[in-house]
């Protein structure tokens, strides 16, 4: 069975994204997998790498726990909205935080850190225009920027991807068809 830490980017408690996550964190634990389900907006940490990669920029303490458990996980999900074309800001800053090279032994010892190593992942993604236009015209750009230049960059592959487009358009029956795909991606750890 995997473990796995499945990551809520959002800045507001309550949200559909926050479903999502409790919904494909309830398939995983049915599934028999290990799971720990972060929201960032219950997390008090400063999103700003104020050391600019330059320098270590400790890990505040609800950090650290996260930060284990990325490094012990076999499998990340990442749940955000998109805003503004690409992923929250509080999300990104949490990333740059748990990903700070000096914070992982190979890179301090002068190598190419890759944590993500061996982990696969999920990145599911909701937005307000529709899935096809996200798709077609804008071309996915804040997964492939997430995909490509956050998570395959460091080692986690394959990512798999879900787009939930119209996302204040669709009604509650598409909602829970939605929130029933999470739990079953959930469920097989993918």
């Amino acid at each position: 069975m995997a473990r796995i830490l499945c990551i809520v980017g959002h800045t507001r408690r309550g949200t559909f994204c926050e479903a999502l996550g409790e919904a494909y964190a309830r398939g995983a634990r049915a599934g028999g997998h290990t799971v720990m389900l972060v929201n960032t907006a219950a997390l008090n940490f400063n999103p700003v790498l104020r050391g600019a990669y330059e320098e270590l920029q400790p890990l505040e303490q609800d950090l650290v726990a996260i930060h284990e458990a990325l490094l012990a996980a076999d499998h990340i999900a990442i749940i955000f909205p998109l805003w503004l074309g690409s992923m929250p800001a509080i999300l990104k800053g949490f990333l740059e935080r748990i990903l700070q090279p000096d914070i992982f032994p190979a890179a301090r010892e002068g190598k190419f850190a890759k944590p993500l190593a061996g982990k696969t992942a999920r990145v599911i993604v909701t937005m307000g225009m529709p899935s096809f236009v996200y798709r077609w015209w804008f071309g996915t750009h804040a997964l492939k920027v997430l995909e490509h230049n956050i998570l395959r960059f460091v080692g986690a592959g394959p990512v798999r991807t879900t787009i939930h487009g119209s996302i204040e358009a669709v009604g509650d029956e598409k909602r829970r068809a939605w929130l029933q795909n999470a739990e079953a991606i959930g469920r097989q750890a993918a």
